[in-house]
């Protein structure tokens, strides 16, 4: 097999081969390597090899699974694979190897995958963009210059560039959706709870973190789910099954859909759309509408408060609990040196704040529920951009060398934490939801969402248009995604790498 006959399927259908005897799983990992080794030194987004694993793995593979056989690339944050590597994109954990397998990588290998290498991501998931110092950044197979999106980019890059058809990510704000959006992929983050973050957590960002896969097909997507789902003993809340297999739903026509879409930022955001998300926006609608749907212009159920004030909060207290976890389970506490001088600011503002703002703001994200769970009595969908533009030149969201360097500082002499007081929170909170302003509601609302890639362009970079769904609703998304992909196909879309 070619690499060029290898890219023409998609994990099930690379699987059927095997089954058919028609290709080898040592052949597909080899061109995995090969491929991966080629585009590696342009887009950066495979960090740790594991070659040699692989080829052990290969005899211990399920060839009658569903994926069994087919080359397969995790994040290096989320999903632990013992005896490797897990850094989280830090200094702090570049020795770290894992002790245990995450139960969603048991079930990863279950499937039949066969894990290869890890992919780069943003230090701890923070950057919606993968450009940290243990690696570097990570590069847009599109165009070399602009962003994957993050943090699940390493993946997102590797699967656009042809290394394998789907690969491991996690949403915690919109990891899965925006490297789907930024590298023409689809990408759906499940219902709060579906897939199990066991056995080193029970839930991650105060549930607002969901394991999944970035993928060239819908199907892909769909049965991955179909096979990790399901609560592991231990677990804070059992969810509802599905009431078929996604991969059998995938089969089925949606029924009519009242959607309601708006391309405009949340309210807050002084800033106009992008006119390529109206683009977008406007093609999708109009292909909609061909299918018999109903679709109208509705008004978002949320403003920018929420996330440069509520979810900014959170992730500032979550990452405060986490350096500090990892502090006392290694019996030294973590410095400055160990880690970003961001992640590091984030960590001090994280341990200013009291319980009671942190639970009080956790509270709110009630109201916002409640007026969700109100648009979805109207509406099945939600429609709007993944993202608020597309995808911008690396370095674009870096904090200035001005600030960069008074930050680095301010960390040395222990006040990191009066940047508080200088309004460089709120610029940067502003900036970087500027870039995300739609994807982490569904995170914070516990929702289905996803990205399909609807839209290229005028200068070839892909723009995807996000659903989002009510709750335990995966199917309804996965119907429509299935219907968009027979009626416009984007397989075949490859980037110009």
């Amino acid at each position: 097999m070619t690499f060029e006959e290898y890219r023409k399927y998609d994990a099930l259908g690379l699987a059927q081969l095997i089954k058919k005897k028609e290709v080898t799983p040592a052949e597909l990992l080899g061109i995995a390597i090969k491929r991966a080794d080629e585009v590696n030194p342009k887009t950066n987004g495979v960090v740790t090899k594991l070659y040699d694993y692989a080829e052990q793995q290969l005899n211990k593979a399920d060839l009658n699974a569903p994926f069994g056989g087919v080359p397969y690339l995790i994040k290096d944050l989320g999903p632990q694979l013992k005896g490797t590597r897990y850094t989280a994109a830090s200094r702090l954990l570049k020795d770290y190897v894992s002790e245990e397998n995450s139960e969603v990588t048991n079930r990863m290998q279950k499937a039949g995958l066969v894990i290869f290498g890890k992919t780069n991501t943003s230090e701890f998931g923070l950057n919606p963009f993968v450009e940290n110092e243990l690696f570097g950044a990570t590069h847009n197979p599109w165009n070399l210059g602009h962003t994957t999106g993050g943090s699940s980019g390493g993946s997102g890059a590797s699967v656009a560039a042809g290394v394998v058809p789907m690969a491991s990510a996690n949403d915690g704000g919109g990891s899965i959706r925006i490297p789907a959006s930024c590298n023409g992929l689809f990408g759906l983050k499940a219902t709060r709870g579906r897939v199990p973050l066991g056995p080193h957590a029970a839930e991650l960002w105060s549930g607002a973190v969901c394991e999944g896969v970035v993928s060239r097909s819908v199907r892909d997507s769909a049965v991955y789910y179909d096979l990790v789902q399901g609560s592991m003993p231990g677990d804070p809340y059992v969810i509802q099954s599905p009431e078929m297999p996604y991969g059998e739903e995938i089969k089925l026509a949606p029924r009519k859909l009242k959607i309601g879409y708006s391309y405009q930022m949340p309210i807050g955001f002084d800033i106009n759309p992008d006119p390529e998300n109206i683009k977008a926006i406007e093609h999708t609608i109009k292909l909609l509408r061909s299918l018999g749907h109903e679709v109208e212009e509705a008004v978002l159920p949320f403003n920018k408060t929420l996330l440069t004030e509520r979810l900014y909060m959170l992730v500032m207290g979550e990452l405060a609990a986490t350096l500090d976890y990892i502090g006392e389970l290694r019996g030294q506490k973590v410095n400055y040196k160990e880690v970003e001088p961001n992640t590091w600011l984030l960590y001090k503002l994280g341990k200013t704040f009291t319980a009671g703002e942190f639970a009080l703001s956790h509270l709110k994200w009630n109201e916002t529920g409640r007026k969700v769970g109100e648009f979805h009595q109207e509406y099945d969908l939600l429609l709007t951009p993944t993202l608020g533009t597309k995808p911008f030149k690396i370095g674009a969201l870096q904090t200035s060398k001005a600030e960069d360097t008074a930050l680095r500082v301010m960390n040395a002499l222990g006040i990191s934490q009066m940047v508080k007081y200088t309004g460089l929170i709120e610029k940067t909170a502003t900036k970087i939801f500027s870039w995300i302003p739609f994807a982490p509601l569904a995170n914070l609302t516990g929702q289905p969402s996803a990205t399909v890639p609807m839209w290229w362009s005028s200068d070839n970079l892909p723009v995807g248009v996000m659903f989002t769904a009510p709750m335990n609703d995966e199917a309804t998304i996965f119907r429509l995604a299935a219907q968009l992909e027979q009626a416009e196909p984007w397989f075949n879309k490859v980037a110009p790498l």
